[in-house]
């Protein structure tokens, strides 16, 4: 399939789907809270006597975990400059991710340079050009699942690290709710952006056969799904809509495939406590060495 017309990235109403995900999720939430715990010590080691750093988003969304980390580095290095380079294939969250760069305050001196392109496109880019900016700090987010080549990319990015650096992969975990799902109905779901569901089983396997050395520290997270049992609920239904990757979950799968779907989510991608139904997304954020 062209790279063209494959959808990658969030654009028009994928954007609000996103957005609602996030917000009823606490994702983001869960993912900070690891940030904030492991980071700080990472950052130090990786700072430890350089006189500028370097860092690379990719797949960088809206920016509100970016300009987190970025904040955290300066704080943790004030007197060193930072530049950002970010790789985001939708303009719509791009320019998102630059209003927010605008009125955060401690941003300012950070130059940033916007690769608005999906990662295999900056990575012809790159290598063409053949003169490669190297990075510090590395991280992928929720977005290998759309990468067309796991051990390639993950084999690039590494590449670009400097000395003492450091890439973080964040990425749905082995065993998690998601992972049950994607994998029970791969053939139903893996049609479109994403054609080969990928959790952190597969990231491991892949650093392991590239000899890599890595350290995984799983981000516990669970949010409320009740309402994807309510056929009425527009939560519900929005909720599924996002899950599945479709534009309306009632009219994309036949009822038996519905049905199937809903008791997976329910019995084995979910625990029940006080007659509330939640759904196990755990993550793994994965640092890898240089």
């Amino acid at each position: 399939m062209a790279a063209e017309a494959k959808q990658t990235c969030y654009e028009g109403s994928s954007v609000q789907s996103f957005q609602f995900y996030l917000e009823h999720s606490g994702e983001h939430k869960a993912i900070l809270q690891c940030v904030h715990s492991i980071l700080p010590g990472e950052f130090k080691r990786i700072g430890d006597g350089k006189s500028g750093l370097d860092v690379l988003g990719v797949g960088s969304g809206e920016g509100q975990l970016d300009v987190q980390m970025l904040s955290l580095l300066q704080s943790t290095f004030p007197a060193v400059p930072v530049t950002a380079d970010i790789v985001e294939g939708s303009s719509e969250l791009t320019d998102n991710f630059k209003a927010l760069v605008a009125k955060t305050a401690s941003l300012q001196k950070i130059p940033f340079a916007w690769h608005i392109m999906i990662s295999e496109d900056y990575e012809k880019q790159m290598k063409a050009k053949g003169d490669m900016k190297r990075f510090d700090f590395i991280h992928m987010i929720q977005m290998l699942y759309y990468a067309d080549n796991l051990a390639e990319t993950i084999k690039f990015y590494h590449s670009l690290l400097k000395n003492n650096g450091r890439l973080m992969i964040v990425i749905e975990t082995a065993n998690s709710g998601w992972d049950t799902l994607w994998k029970t109905y791969k053939k139903e779901l893996c049609v479109d952006a994403i054609t080969e569901y990928r959790s952190s089983a597969e990231v491991i396997a892949c650093l392991k056969s590239q000899g890599l050395k890595y350290e995984e520290h799983i981000i516990h997270n669970t949010f409320d799904i009740t309402e994807c049992f309510n056929p009425s609920s527009t939560t519900g239904t929005r909720l599924l809509n996002f899950m599945t990757a479709r534009d309306h979950f009632y009219q994309s799968f036949t009822p038996e495939i519905r049905a199937g779907m809903l008791d997976l989510l329910r019995n084995k991608c979910s625990t029940e406590k006080d007659g509330r139904v939640f759904f196990n997304s755990n993550l793994s954020c994965i640092l890898v060495y240089a």
